[in-house]
């Protein structure tokens, strides 16, 4: 299996295919734009260039410091991420985040537990990997706030 965990950016990908396609031109090699995409696809392991681009496309950019949004157990936020660092098998994260105003986990009306920091294994897509007992993921990023 091929490890997509650190494909940098779509543009970034274009950007390379672009100076290949380029560099083998002053030798003498014409190569056309698409076949210049394939090529990159093929360095990276990528059956194609739709593959590798779908595989760097979805995946959720996050840096620590960003503002993020998002929902946690049902309830919307937006707060800061305190916290990144990539799972050994490459396809998950743990985050923490700092919501900016308290999430209260609790639906019971009698009762409230209020939430500001929160840690989380998210995939690439932002979804939680532990879910809800209704099978929705316990945390979404979605990104930017």
């Amino acid at each position: 299996m091929t490890d997509f965990s650190n494909l940098p950016s779509t543009e970034a990908l274009k950007m390379q295919a672009k100076r290949l396609r380029q560099k083998l031109y002053s030798s003498d090699v014409e190569v056309s734009h698409s076949k210049s995409l394939e090529l990159v696809a093929q360095q990276y392991g990528a059956r194609d260039w739709n593959t590798l681009q779908a595989r760097a496309g979805n995946r959720l950019q996050l840096r620590v410091g960003d503002r993020v949004r998002g929902r946690y157990l049902g309830q919307a936020f937006t707060g800061e991420l305190r916290t990144l660092s990539l799972m050994g098998d490459g396809e998950n994260r743990r985050v923490t985040l700092h919501f900016d105003t308290p999430v209260d986990v609790v639906k019971f009306e009698s009762f409230s537990s209020l939430r500001q920091r929160v840690k989380g294994v998210i995939g690439w897509d932002g979804c939680s990997v532990q879910k809800t007992s209704d099978g929705v993921p316990q945390l979404v990023v979605e990104g930017p706030a």
